[in-house]
C-alpha cells in the first residue's frame, strides 16, 4: 500500500502544477458594467485623453492667474464678470486681461482662463464686477486635458482583477465592453459511503457532505465556476466514470476523499487512469493536508483533497484558490483588509480635516512601504495606481516619513 515517501513542500508541488497549465487563458468579450471581479485579457489602452478638456475642480470664478497676484482681504483686485461658462457644453466667451467668468464645479475652462478663484474668496460689490479677495496661482482649482490619461496609455494591464475603480476608471473613457479570462470550471466530486446530503438526517456512522459547498463558495469567491457531481460511493469505477465526465466538463477537477490510506489509494489510482502525465504529488509537507494529491490529466489539473473539513479548506486555499488565479491569468494581486506600513515621504494636513492619502504599497521584506499616489479627487486612475488609503486624523497636521500607517486596502 503506497504511502507518503516524499513529501514535497507547498511551493515546489505548486510549481510542478503551474508548469502544466495553458500560458494563455481562454477570452471572452463582456459588457464592463458586468466585469467587476473579471480579470482582464489583453492591455486596455485609452482611446481618449481624460479629461478631455481643461475643467474646474470647483465652484468659483474663471480668471487669468496674473490678475489676481498681490490680491488679499485688505487689498482686492477688481475683474469684470464677462459671462458665465454653460455646463455641458464649450464655452465661447474669451476672457481678456482683468475679466472673469462664473464658471461652476466641471465646467470647460474658457479660452484665455488659466486658474478659477473658489466663490468663498470673491464678493460681488457692482454689477458686472466681481472683488478677489485671494491671488491663485496658474492651473489652480482645475484640470488639464489628459492629466489623468493620455492618449494611448495602458490604464489597466492584462492580468488585472477588475474593481470598483477599475470599472468607474473604463466608464470614465466609454469602455463598456471588456476582453475578459473566461473563469475556470471546477468541479467539485465528493467521495464516501457515510457521506449524505445537507438536507438529510444522518444516521449512524453517517456525515453531511460539507466540503462540496465550502469549496464551491471558495472556488466562485476567486473567480472560478464551481460545477458540483454529487457524491459518488467508494468503487474505482463509479468514481472513475463520473471523474471523467468532469474532466471532459471543467477545467480543474477536485476530488474530496476519505481519509483512509485505501480511499487516498484510490484516489490516485483514478487520477492515473484519467490521463497524462496522471499524479505528480502525493503528499505534501503541511498540516493538516498532508494526503493531498495533485495530478494533471491531458493538460487539466486533478486534486486528491482530503475529507476533513478543515484540511480540504486548507489545501483548496493552497492549492485551488493560486490555480484558479494562473488559469485566469491573473498577474496583479491585490491585498484586502488592511495593512501596516511605513510611509515614504513627509505628508501636510491642515489641523481640523480629516485627509485620505490615496498610496501604492511596496514590499520591503515583510514590511511594507506606503508611497503616496499624487492626484486630484476628479481623477479616477488615481485610485486605480493605489494600492490603498492611508488617513490622516482631524487632530494631526500631517505625516512624518518613515511613521508607520495604517492602509485600508482597496
Amino acid at each position: 500500500m503506497p504511502e507518503f515517501l516524499n513529501l514535497l513542500p507547498p511551493d515546489e508541488a505548486r510549481q510542478r502544477l503551474l508548469e502544466y497549465l495553458p500560458r494563455k487563458p481562454r477570452s471572452e468579450s463582456i459588457t464592463t458594467e458586468s466585469a467587476s471581479g473579471r480579470v482582464t485579457a489583453v492591455d486596455i489602452q485609452a482611446a481618449e485623453a481624460l479629461p478631455a478638456f481643461p475643467r474646474t475642480t470647483v465652484d468659483g470664478f474663471a480668471v487669468r492667474a496674473a490678475d489676481t497676484f498681490g490680491s488679499s482681504e485688505s487689498l482686492p483686485a477688481y475683474l469684470t464678470l464677462v459671462g458665465e461658462v454653460p455646463m455641458g457644453a464649450a464655452p465661447a466667451l474669451i476672457l481678456g486681461p482683468a475679466q472673469c467668468a462664473l464658471i461652476h464645479t466641471g465646467g470647460m475652462l474658457p479660452q484665455g482662463a488659466d486658474a478659477v478663484v473658489m466663490v468663498e474668496y470673491t464678493q460681488s460689490v457692482q454689477s458686472g464686477e466681481i472683488e478677489i479677495q485671494r491671488a491663485v496661482a496658474l492651473g489652480e482649482n482645475i484640470l488639464q486635458a489628459g492629466e489623468d490619461v493620455a492618449i494611448g496609455e495602458v490604464v489597466i494591464p492584462a492580468g488585472t482583477r477588475l474593481g470598483a475603480a477599475e470599472i468607474g476608471g473604463l466608464m470614465a473613457l466609454g469602455i463598456t465592453q471588456v476582453s475578459v479570462a473566461c473563469k475556470p470550471r471546477v468541479a467539485i466530486l465528493s467521495t464516501g459511503d457515510e457521506v449524505i446530503p445537507p438536507d438529510l438526517t444522518p444516521g449512524p456512522g453517517q456525515v453531511r457532505d460539507v466540503n462540496a459547498y465550502s469549496l464551491s463558495s471558495l472556488v466562485e469567491a476567486a473567480g472560478g465556476t464551481a460545477l458540483r457531481y454529487g457524491i459518488i460511493p467508494d468503487r474505482a469505477d463509479r468514481l472513475f466514470m463520473m471523474a471523467a465526465q468532469a474532466l471532459a466538463e471543467a477545467d480543474i477537477v477536485v476530488i474530496t476523499a476519505g481519509s483512509s490510506a485505501s480511499t487516498r489509494d484510490l484516489t490516485s489510482e483514478v487520477i492515473n487512469r484519467l490521463g497524462k502525465p496522471g499524479v505528480l504529488v502525493h503528499g505534501v509537507n503541511v498540516r493538516p493536508g498532508k494526503p493531498t494529491i495533485l495530478g494533471i490529466c491531458d493538460q487539466k489539473l486533478v486534486i486528491g483533497l482530503p475529507g476533513n473539513p478543515v484540511s480540504a479548506l486548507v489545501i483548496a486555499r493552497l492549492f485551488i484558490v493560486p490555480m484558479i488565479e494562473a488559469w485566469s491569468g491573473l498577474l496583479s494581486h491585490k491585498l484586502t483588509g488592511r495593512v501596516t506600513a511605513r510611509i515614504a515621504l513627509n505628508l501636510a494636513s491642515q489641523a481640523g480635516r480629516e485627509d485620505w492619502i490615496p498610496v501604492r504599497l511596496i514590499a520591503e521584506g515583510d514590511q511594507y512601504r506606503a508611497e503616496p499616489v499624487f492626484g486630484k479627487s476628479n481623477l479616477i486612475f488615481t485610485l486605480v495606481r493605489a494600492d490603498g488609503l492611508v488617513r490622516i486624523a482631524p487632530d494631526a497636521t500631517g505625516l512624518q516619513a518613515g511613521e508607520q500607517v495604517e492602509v485600508t486596502l482597496l
